[in-house]
């Protein structure tokens, strides 16, 4: 028998319903990283990208990573935290 590895909470939105990733707006600091690894960073949002179907509902992120400065699109489930302003 294959040991079960917990799986991480679904992270919400402010209404508690919604994915988190509907709240992004642009200028925002975020969490990015995978639920299936320890891998993960802050970075700075630049730009939404809405989808196909419907504008928007973002699909994907143009960040800033706040370490590198790297500049790089990434999934929109891939934000698993917005940082609150100071």
């Amino acid at each position: 028998m294959a040991a079960t590895r917990p799986t991480a909470p679904i992270h919400q939105g402010t209404n508690g319903q919604d994915p988190i990733f509907l709240s992004v707006k642009k200028g925002m600091t975020v969490i990015c990283g995978s639920t299936d690894s320890d891998d993960w960073w802050m970075a700075d949002v630049i730009h939404v990208d809405g989808g196909a179907r419907d504008p928007k509902i973002p699909t994907l992120f143009q960040v800033a990573d706040v370490d590198s400065g790297v500049i790089r699109w990434v999934c929109a489930d891939l934000v698993t935290h917005i940082v609150p302003d100071s």
